[in-house]
């Protein structure tokens, strides 16, 4: 029982729906989660994708720029010498072609991922640098041309960090990559500038007469030896980190020769450059110079070949990622593909169940009270379709009981129909004619009442007797049949008072209480009404009971010498009770008098017109019956009740009428 009571949350929506829509339920609850997953896992993946995608942007950046180093050096090393011959002035001359030409591939590679990037900024000031350089001849003197190069070779700098930092180099999260990244972005850069100064202070002592030391050749020396150490070590380092966390096992092979006879020949260069530190001794600096020289084409052969072996191994990342996309992709789709092909054939199973038992279902409809359901299923629908055929025995035999009782049930609708028919022409027939209405003197009067089923329980009635006008207006809760028949209790109990020559307001309205209480006790009824009383008599009326708000119209004498209706509204809530709910309501009625002056007037209504609703909902309102009353009030009461009548039914359209339509209209003649 616990457990049926934790599913009834899901068995109450289940049943709410058809099998279409269950089975589409089912499937987008089984379905979104599933693809949630599988979107999150392939974006996972494709991040890694654009991750390793954005780190090619660096390498491919980086083998332009890695090709300005060389060439600015060497001509940093050309400017270098105050004497250049005819062949080194050609040799210099070439160079700025080549890196010119250099710059120009640079540009149009950071035209195609410079944004990517966020390199063009830093590219065009390298450029204009160089375009400074190259087409001011007068830069090129020693001095000028030293400055300008070691300007452009710190904006190639920036450039190189901007393109490590943007391209996700710096922050690659594989061992081997990113030590590979480090000594392609950092470690041979370096080394290679301490290189090219070695080997620019080398040349300097070399082509001096005298090669004793300066003391600050002597402290150059020292920190540029001592700095080739550090990163000889931390070359050596980073590139053995990435040998032994290389997965692929392409870097050892590749790379481990070339970085063995480069850091030794460093070692070696460095020994020389201790021993011109600990003895002063500059005899063979030249040889250090070439040492200097081979080591710098070393580091570059190494430094192309690192940035070669990267690339390779971000694009082997990638179609790895591709492979996993799509292996998570097929992994995902086959089982879905599985489970939808066996839900469509469990939805056309059930659906198929469901025809039969519609069409087998349809011809007991039309007759064919024989009808029996055979089904292939092995499961619970095959239990359903023996019920259904269970039930169309039973139905067979009910049927003929039905027809039986259809018989009887015709026969007595009939009856009542009658019943109901007579009961209105009841009320009909009971209410004031126009013959009735022509013979009071004093007043013009004209009344309305329309029930909103075949019988109604409003009531009305307008009663002459020894020149004493008598109103009665009220409104029995609900309509039908039963506030029909209490509808006439009221005119027949109000009839009898009068001709009695009951002209107590008081006694009157207590005495028709009390009998219409008895009546309402002995039916046991729920039923009540308001009612409400208006005696008049030589212009004056007198009002008591509880209803809805009486409308007084004054014809009051303007200005322009003609008479405009003036609307006053009467609450007739104090002054009585609901008729029928208790047994004495003596202290709850009272009275209130009202002079009319001729052309003056008041109008009756009850709630079935001012609650009259449109096919919006809107009601009529009180205050549109009275604008109403007021623009035709310079007619008669007939015309005045037809005008009233004819808008509110323009008001309520084609929406349905829910309840009784009375109107009573009377004006002092």
């Amino acid at each position: 029982m616990k457990i049926i009571n934790f599913f009834k949350p899901a068995i109450s929506v289940i049943n709410q729906l058809k099998y279409p829509q269950k089975f589409v339920l089912i499937s987008c609850i089984f379905i979104i989660p599933l693809s949630l997953m599988m979107y999150l896992l392939i974006s996972e993946v494709q991040t890694r994708i654009d991750f390793a995608t954005q780190e090619q942007l660096g390498t491919l950046y980086l083998r332009p720029l890695r090709q300005l180093y060389p060439k600015i050096y060497q001509a940093q090393l050309l400017m270098a010498n105050p004497n250049l011959s005819g062949k080194d002035q050609a040799q210099l001359e070439q160079l700025k072609r080549d890196i010119t030409d250099q710059i120009k591939t640079l540009e149009n590679l950071d035209n195609k991922i410079g944004n990517k990037l966020l390199t063009t900024n830093l590219f065009k000031e390298l450029q204009d640098s160089w375009r400074t350089l190259e087409e001011n001849q007068k830069l090129w003197s020693l001095q000028t041309q030293k400055v300008y190069s070691s300007l452009i070779l710190e904006q190639i700098n920036q450039l190189r960090f901007q393109v490590g930092d943007q391209s996700n180099l710096i922050l690659d999260p594989d061992l081997d990559t990113y030590y590979l990244m480090d000594t392609t972005l950092l470690k041979l850069p370096e080394i290679h500038k301490i290189l090219v100064d070695i080997l620019l202070i080398s040349q300097d002592i070399s082509q001096r007469d005298q090669q004793q030391l300066t003391p600050k050749e002597y402290w150059t020396i020292t920190t540029l030896s001592g700095l080739l150490t550090n990163y000889n070590e931390k070359l050596k380092r980073s590139l053995e980190v990435s040998f032994n966390h290389n997965p692929a096992g392409n870097l050892q092979p590749k790379l481990g020769e070339k970085l063995n006879l480069l850091t030794d020949n460093i070692q070696t260069l460095n020994n020389g450059l201790s021993n011109i530190i600990r003895t002063g001794d500059t005899t063979n600096i030249q040889q250090y110079a070439q040492n200097a020289e081979l080591n710098i084409q070393q580091s570059l052969r190494l430094w192309d070949l690192t940035i070669d072996e990267l690339d390779f191994l971000l694009q082997r990342r990638v179609q790895g990622f591709m492979a996993r996309q799509l292996f998570l992709g097929i992994l995902v789709l086959i089982p879905l593909l599985i489970v939808i092909y066996l839900f469509i054939g469990f939805y056309q199973s059930v659906m198929q169940t469901v025809n039969s038992l519609s069409i087998a279902s349809q011809k007991m409809i039309a007759g064919e009270m024989n009808e029996t359901l055979y089904l292939e299923n092995q499961d619970e629908l095959a239990d359903v379709a023996q019920s259904f055929n269970n039930l169309a025995v039973a139905l067979v035999k009910a049927n003929q009981e039905i027809t039986s009782l259809n018989q009887q049930l015709t026969s007595e609708n009939l009856r009542m129909s009658a019943e109901l028919q007579v009961t209105r022409q009841l009320q009909k027939m009971i209410l004031p004619n126009d013959r009735e209405l022509s013979e009071i003197v004093h007043l013009d009067i004209a009344g309305y009442m329309e029930p909103a089923d075949e019988v109604g329980g409003d009531y009305y009635d307008v009663l002459y007797n020894n020149g004493m006008v008598k109103i009665g207006i009220g409104d029995v809760t609900g309509h039908g049949l039963e506030s029909g028949v209490l509808m006439l209790m009221v005119q027949t109990a109000v009839r009898t008072l009068t001709t009695n020559n009951e002209t107590d307001p008081i006694q009157f309205l207590n005495t028709l209480n009390r009998v219409i209480y008895d009546n309402v006790q002995r039916m046991k009824s729920d039923k009540n009404l308001t009612f409400s009383l208006i005696d008049y008599y030589n212009g004056f009326l007198s009002i008591c009971g509880q209803h809805e708000e009486m409308i007084v119209v004054r014809s009051q004498l303007q200005p322009d010498s003609k008479y405009h209706p003036v609307i006053e509204r009467i609450d007739t809530m104090d002054l009585g009770f609901p008729i029928g709910l208790e047994a004495d309501i003596t202290d709850f009625i009272g009275s209130i008098n009202i002079k009319l002056n001729p052309g003056d007037g008041v109008v009756l209504y009850t709630d079935g017109i001012t609650e009259a609703e449109n096919h919006q909902g809107e009601f009529y309102s009180l205050e549109k019956l009275c604008e109403i009353v007021k623009q035709h009030w310079h007619l008669t009461a007939s015309e005045i009740r037809k005008a009233v009548i004819n808008d509110v039914r323009s008001h309520i359209g084609k929406h349905k009428v829910y309840d009784d339509i009375t109107l009573v209209v009377m004006k002092q003649k």
